[in-house]
């Protein structure tokens, strides 16, 4: 499939490996050093990182002392790599050029490497699954680090989007729908069939790994394109130099990354520690069409988790469409309390269907809409229950696809009977210590300040900021704050 930039994670790892090392390896003929562009690298550099945020922090993990990454003789790369390379039908070589991208992996990109590492414990085993029903090698698991970082939302500056980084025409050759409700590029299940299915006929075309892998990321047309300049030749070391310049580096990247997902405890990379596994959750077939926050308020799941374990879902709505079966996945112990109370859930469904479709955008009479610019410290649950409106508004009246915003962003609200504040800042507003009794709140993984307000009666997120004292609207799992409940 065709991209201009390798998705994402590889769109950096090229660029910096390229960047600290120009020169060829000696083993390789006519092989020849890459220009760097400059602007489109500090881009896909931004970008990257953003798109990274998606991921479930752990912040003791953080905080752990790292050891540095030892320094090892050019022979125990090789002997190990060629361990590896016993392992598999995949052709798994070590050389200066991938010896860069290990460097790359193992040095500059360390935290990344230890996030992957834990979000890996979620996503192999349904590769793994997939890959071996296919009959293909398990190492080709790896090649959605080097597709997209393991970021199932995961969007390239060319349109290619998901796990698998498929382009909407691909995707729909082999059967993943985009429409305005479910991007199947961005279900991990379902893309992954279909990165197999793709993967499975273009070995059929070139009976070598290393050639697919170059196929899926340039497409079929630059490699035969490469095989014809290079007189015929089909190793994917002799047709290096005729492919284009980010599938140059696409299998040499894809080698360092089996060898450091390998190998990662000798380089004292270690995975930070994750909150799903693919043991611990569950699918469930929707019968009716559903909200997110519907979803969330009876299953105790925030709508950031739903968001990130059933990613296809572009507004945070489970559709209902004739002739189509759509899939939720949850926690497990989520799954069996929503199937013991769905005939509820469901008739609750129909009902906040509707009122969203004929209240639309679910402006109150006398709502005027207000241009809100993020400020420093500010999240969209905090500045929701300043406006006394729901999170999942704000997202739809801004087309937000996540709870990420920057500082400077303007979001369009209507507020319900709002009233502005003070050229003080309401974030800084100090509230007097009630005389009544407190009460202690520990706070749980995926709470927001303005869920915590809402669980207690007659209580705002700015009270709370008060009363602990607290610098920032961030909340860490096990944080006690001191709750002063309305009457």
């Amino acid at each position: 499939m065709m991209k201009g930039f390798f998705t994402l994670l590889f769109s950096v790892t090229l660029v910096l490996a390229y960047s600290f090392s120009t020169e060829p390896d000696s083993t390789l003929k006519n092989t020849i050093p890459f220009v760097l562009e400059d602007d489109p690298v500090a881009q896909a550099l931004d970008s990257m990182w953003a798109d990274l945020s998606y991921i479930p922090i752990n912040e003791v993990f953080r905080d752990s002392i790292d050891l540095g990454n030892p320094v090892f003789h050019d022979s125990v790369y090789a002997e190990r790599m060629n361990h590896l390379n016993s392992q598999t039908p995949m052709n798994l070589i070590y050389n200066s050029i991938v010896r860069n991208y290990i460097d790359l992996y193992t040095e500059r990109r360390r935290s990344q490497v230890s996030r992957m590492l834990g979000t890996a414990q979620y996503y192999f085993p349904l590769f793994e699954e997939t890959l071996d029903k296919y009959d293909m090698p398990l190492e080709l698991k790896y090649l959605a680090i080097v597709e997209s970082g393991l970021n199932p939302r995961a969007k390239s500056r060319v349109g290619a989007k998901g796990l698998w980084q498929f382009m909407y025409a691909t995707g729909k050759m082999y059967g993943l729908t985009t429409n305005s409700y479910v991007d199947d590029r961005c279900d991990p299940i379902k893309a992954t069939v279909a990165a197999c299915e793709f993967m499975t006929s273009l070995y059929k075309t070139y009976g070598d790994w290393n050639l697919v892998l170059a196929a899926y990321n340039s497409g079929p047309g630059n490699v035969n394109k490469a095989i014809r300049r290079s007189g015929g030749k089909k190793d994917y070391w002799h047709l290096r130099p005729y492919l284009p310049r980010e599938t140059a580096g696409y299998v040499p990247a894809f080698i360092a990354v089996n060898y450091v997902m390998s190998y990662s405890t000798e380089h004292n990379l270690y995975p930070e520690p994750y909150y799903y596994t693919y043991q611990k959750v569950d699918t469930l077939e929707m019968k009716e069409m559903i909200t997110f926050e519907l979803i969330s308020a009876h299953t105790n799941v925030s709508i950031s988790e739903l968001e990130y374990l059933n990613p296809a879902y572009a507004h945070n709505v489970v559709p209902k469409v004739k002739g189509k079966t759509y899939y939720l996945v949850l926690p497990k112990e989520a799954h069996g309390l929503f199937t013991a109370n769905e005939d509820t859930i469901y008739a609750l469904a129909k009902i906040d269907v509707e009122q969203k479709k004929t209240v639309l955008p679910t402006l109150s009479d006398n709502s005027q809409k207000q241009i809100h610019r993020v400020k420093s410290g500010e999240s969209l649950g905090l500045i929701a229950g300043r406006y006394k409106v729901r999170v999942s508004d704000i997202k739809r009246w801004n087309s937000l696809k996540s709870d990420m915003i920057r500082v400077g962003q303007k979001l369009v609200i209507y507020p319900k009977n709002y009233v502005a504040p003070s050229t003080t800042s309401a974030r800084k507003k100090e509230y007097p210590i009630p005389s009544g009794p407190k009460q202690e709140y520990t706070v749980q993984r995926g709470d927001t300040l303005y869920d915590i307000a809402n669980g207690f009666s007659g209580i705002s997120a700015d009270q709370i900021i008060s009363w602990n004292k607290l610098k920032s609207t961030s909340l860490k799992p096990g944080m006690k704050l001191v709750i002063y409940p309305g009457k």
